[in-house]
């Protein structure tokens, strides 16, 4: 038997989450925002479990579209930080990529290969207030032509709400109104909606939606749960107690003796660490699910165990353990080590064992092989 610890995938749950985007955006097409190895949850085997269920899949990079072409995924595949140099144009083109064209440096690329005209689609991104991505709105009747010139069909357009997880904030209708604005009368697929503004915003849903976090079954909404949204985990990550130790009052447990124990009991040390991906500063107190019971992380977090109170009362050696997932939200975690979900689903650790469940054949796969693009699936 090998180390337990395992990041355990639902696509059962994934594709429930998806039938929620669904029914929250009928009359969209989906962008299946799969991004940093599908969030943490396996790049290929994700876009395999959603493969005729969405209309397209995001990533980041030409090398992430290029692995999801190699994984035979013919779906549409859009490249959200488009490309970065002329080769990398062929590249894309090659290998029927959609991209993104934020900057006057893509347009250049693209322009800089006179040979390649017939693009399937270009996506012209707008920066209407986050300021990270997107040309200036005075640029667009300008670029618009350009971009229509490279490509079959008239370019997508499309742009990112910076704070459409909130409904109290006038922005995102700025953004909007922006957005529909300086887009009049130019033809062309539109695209604003991410995960929040999908729940929040219904009516910037458009032609394309970009869900991505809520497809892994966490809530993108700080005020709203996951459970209440409707969503299901889709990683598990989980382990199993390796060692049960009594302790008396007066002893301290884990590195720098940080914490002291008020009372005789017994602790439980998890096969869990910041080397898995646990937060190394995840306060005493985080939530641990030990069986069917919820303990308090108590110490520091090392590199391959996490030590947790279990009172008066010890569990066996092997009690299964989950760190996040079914029965404990990684949302409730997050909070707990002042960061946010997305950070702990993609920093789940190359050793980590993966196993995708709810596919045509259960599969399971070393996690140093996660984000190769020649998975035995």
């Amino acid at each position: 038997m090998s180390r337990p610890t395992c990041a355990r995938i639902d696509f059962g749950a994934l594709r429930h989450n998806l039938s929620v985007v669904r029914n929250r955006a009928p009359q969209s097409r989906i962008w299946a925002v799969i991004k940093a190895n599908g969030y943490g949850h396996g790049l290929l085997p994700v876009a395999r479990a959603l493969s005729g269920g969405v209309e397209g899949f995001a990533v980041s990079s030409l090398e992430e579209g290029l692995c999801l072409r190699e994984g035979g995924i013919r779906t549409s595949v859009m490249i959200l930080e488009g490309v970065f140099s002329r080769e990398e144009v062929f590249q894309a083109r090659q290998a029927e990529l959609e991209l993104v064209v934020h900057a006057e440096s893509v347009l250049e690329h693209l322009e800089a290969v006179r040979e390649i005209t017939d693009w399937p689609r270009l996506w012209l991104k707008i920066d209407t207030g986050m300021n990270r991505l997107g040309f200036p709105p005075s640029d667009v009747q300008s670029v618009y032509p350009r971009l229509l010139s490279l490509s079959r069909e008239p370019p997508g357009l499309m742009t990112h709400l910076a704070m459409a997880d909130r409904t109290d904030n006038p922005m995102t209708r700025v953004q909007i109104d922006r957005f529909d604005e300086v887009t009049r009368g130019f033809p062309g697929h539109r695209s604003l909606a991410n995960s929040a503004a999908v729940l929040n915003y219904p009516g910037a849903a458009a032609d394309w939606i970009r869900p991505g976090l809520m497809l892994f079954g966490v809530s993108p909404l700080e005020t709203v749960s996951a459970e209440a949204l409707g969503l299901e985990p889709v990683m598990t990550l989980a382990t199993a107690l390796m060692a049960v130790k009594p302790v008396k009052r007066g002893d301290t447990v884990g590195y720098g003796a940080t914490w002291q124990v008020r009372r005789d009991g017994w602790i439980g040390i998890a096969a869990a660490g910041y080397g898995d991906g646990y937060p190394y500063h995840a306060p005493g107190g985080t939530p641990v699910r030990v069986g069917e019971r919820i303990y308090p992380l108590i110490g520091r977090v090392s590199m391959d165990m996490i030590a947790v109170d279990l009172g008066s009362e010890p569990q066996p050696v092997g009690t299964p353990v989950v760190l996040w997932g079914k029965g404990l939200p990684v949302e409730q975690v997050a909070r707990c080590a002042s960061t946010i979900p997305y950070e702990l689903l993609c920093g789940v650790a190359q050793r980590v064992r993966h196993e995708w469940r709810g596919s045509r054949v259960s599969e399971t796969q070393d996690g140093y092989a996660t984000n190769r693009c020649t998975l035995p699936l």
